[in-house]
């Protein structure tokens, strides 16, 4: 696998996966977003596309994109097959160097890390405010290394999110924190197996 190229890395990363055909969401997902109204989502680093597929069935129109063309056109397939692709935009996109455009009432980044150099809080602050008042930022990180993740840096930190919230510096007059926890979950990985793994939840939302 490349990995001195984010691009090749990260198709070798979805290419090495099998295909499926109707791929899970995020369980933090499911459970912050399940009782809000639907608008306009943009789902940061769309991995399988199970996130952009759950929402698209909710009525959201999203917006999902990924440095992967594979991870992209896995998702415009699967939209299509699901007669949901007048709902899903999947594109390929570097975030490090560019932005989509566009207001949000939902902006999602589930386990949004890379190997690679990215200003990751610059991302997830021009995210918060592409915000419409409102609208939700969800941030779900990594909390511990599953043992499937790409990473098993034994001496890796995972940043807590307070620690998250805090690199993101907003103003707290705008935007608010609605949830900042470390919850555990058992959890499945590309060939079956399964762990219990923690995640890291922020959910910071703009007032005004």
């Amino acid at each position: 696998m490349n990995t001195t190229d984010p691009v090749a890395f990260w198709d070798g990363v979805h290419a090495s996966h099998p295909a499926t055909g109707d791929p899970r969401p995020n369980a933090r997902l499911v459970e912050t977003v399940t009782d809000l109204p639907p608008g306009d989502a943009l789902d940061l680093g769309l991995g399988s596309g199970g996130d952009a597929l759950w929402l698209a069935r909710r009525g959201w129109r999203v917006t999902a994109v990924d440095i992967s063309g594979v991870a992209a056109e896995r998702l415009t397939g699967h939209a299509r097959a699901h007669g949901l692709g007048d709902l899903v935009d999947a594109r390929r996109h570097d975030l490090g160097a560019s932005f989509p455009e566009g207001l949000f009432d939902l902006v999602t980044a589930h386990y949004f890390h890379t190997p690679f150099e990215m200003d990751r809080s610059a991302v997830l602050r021009t995210a918060a405010q592409a915000l419409r008042p409102g609208g939700r930022l969800l941030v779900v990180d990594h909390g511990s290394t599953a043992p499937w993740s790409w990473n098993q840096d034994p001496d890796v930190h995972h940043p807590t999110p307070d620690e998250v919230a805090a690199g993101l510096a907003l103003d707290p007059s705008t935007w608010r924190v609605e949830r900042a926890d470390a919850p555990r979950r058992i959890a499945t990985g590309p060939d079956g197996s399964t762990a219990e793994v923690v995640d890291h939840v922020l959910l910071i939302r703009r007032e005004d």
